[in-house]
């Protein structure tokens, strides 16, 4: 049986890792379908502190999970299929084989939320991604037109970054004013090839007769009015959706499937603990959930404590 089990490598659950290790716990990091985190696909992180000139994610992460295993963290290739967490100890099917545990850390973070619309699934990869970083300088995009969907820092972002590749970036947001951080916001509607299209939302998706984007169908929240603009592709950036559904209905979560802590990272069934986006929709920074990690740890040590007494 395993002391402590962590579900996630990103921030939240490398931390957990580091402090989990250094306690002599020997835990084991399940890595899930995204090594790394969401962070991976970020190209320069400008707010995680130590790093005055700021850090590539990528790099981050990879600096993150080495200290981990420096000091005895086991990081595994993973990805949890279910979970029982109603006994003494949780366990875990990964890969089809049963992992038991006296401690649980869950730090799945979350993933991309979908426009929802009818050609999205069929164009993804084919112009419409959820990641500017990874693939913005594809030649797919190179000097063509580019849409960006979304209001807060990430599309704030992607739509600067774009301005490497594009020709020119749209920036479309449901309201008038962005929700971004006052930086982030000024470096866009600032940037001399980014347009904001404000008041407006993506209807629809064109392209799947030709393989690949070729525009986009606009409507106006405030007159609906409906127009086209042609474009190669299209990154939406509208938010995440926490990744807890293998847990719905073990421990108690929120309506958007956000976990409930009860008390630090304490969760409501038994040696169980929380961190990282999965479990916040307030903050979801990297440095949060670096000390939502720290945490979990934390408490999942002392939890092992009182077991032992």
């Amino acid at each position: 049986m395993e002391k402590v089990v962590i579900i996630g490598t990103g921030c939240a659950g490398l931390t957990a890792a580091i402090y989990s290790a250094r306690a002599n716990l020997n835990p084991l990091v399940l890595t899930g379908t995204m090594p790394g985190g969401l962070l991976t696909t970020t190209s320069t992180v400008e707010n995680f502190p130590g790093f005055p000139e700021g850090v590539d994610g990528f790099q981050l992460m990879q600096h993150m999970q080495k200290q981990a295993e420096r000091f005895g963290a086991r990081v595994q290739f993973g990805t949890v299929e279910s979970a029982d967490l109603s006994g003494d100890h949780p366990k875990l099917i990964v890969d089809g084989k049963e992992i038991e545990t006296q401690t649980l850390i869950i730090a799945t973070g979350a993933g991309h939320r979908h426009l929802g619309l009818e050609n999205e699934k069929k164009l993804e990869n084919k112009g419409v991604t959820y990641c500017a970083t990874c693939d913005g300088a594809l030649p797919m995009f190179r000097d063509k037109p580019l849409v960006v969907v979304g209001g807060g820092d990430s599309a704030c972002e992607e739509a600067t970054y774009l301005t490497r590749f594009g020709s020119k970036v749209y920036l479309i947001h449901r309201r008038d004013e962005l929700r971004a951080s006052k930086i982030m916001a000024e470096r866009a509607v600032n940037h001399d090839k980014i347009e904001m299209v404000w008041d407006t939302v993506v209807t629809e998706i064109h392209g799947v007769e030709d393989d690949e984007v070729t525009g986009v169908q606009l409507k106006n929240t405030k007159t609906g009015e409906e127009s086209r603009l042609d474009c190669a592709g299209v990154f939406v950036a509208i938010g995440h959706v926490p990744n807890t559904q293998i847990f719905t209905g073990h421990i108690d979560m929120d309506e958007a499937g956000y976990v409930l802590p009860r008390g630090g990272s304490k969760t409501s069934s038994k040696g169980v603990f929380v961190a990282g986006d999965c479990a916040d929709q307030v903050y979801r920074q990297a440095i949060t959930a670096a000390g939502m990690g720290c945490m979990a740890a934390i408490d999942a040590e002392r939890y092992l404590g009182e077991q032992d007494q």
